[in-house]
């Protein structure tokens, strides 16, 4: 009865159920292979507020941040839902990193392959 209940609610509001094989941990998939650079399926996730200068306090970032405060996510992910251009969410990433707010996750290290090299 619950769940007929959430499915009508998704319906009413516009979201879809979960398809079969569809994870909750989709921000962290690995980028398909024609997608895949050097670091492309690293996993960022928020471990501290950064420092942020006066034109990195904008809505796009403060978003960026939050997501990634609450959940782990990968560059592909970040990219497909920010209006960003690429150089800028890479710079961005990069001084998040040099700050020491950002836990990088290599799943290569999981995977049985070989990690990247910084």
């Amino acid at each position: 009865m619950l769940s007929l209940t959430f499915v009508s609610l998704r319906r009413l509001l516009g979201g879809s159920a979960q398809q079969a094989g569809a994870s909750s941990f989709q921000a962290t998939r690995p980028a398909p292979a024609r997608l895949r650079g050097a670091g492309a399926d690293l996993i960022f996730r928020l471990k501290a507020w950064p420092e942020l200068g006066d034109t990195e306090r904008t809505a796009e970032i403060y978003r960026i941040l939050s997501v990634m405060s609450s959940q782990p996510v990968n560059r592909q992910w970040l990219a497909a839902r920010c209006t960003m251009p690429a150089q800028d969410l890479d710079k961005l990433l990069r001084q998040l990193v040099a700050q020491g707010a950002l836990e990088v996750i290599d799943p290569a290290r999981f995977a049985g392959r070989e990690p990247l090299q910084a």
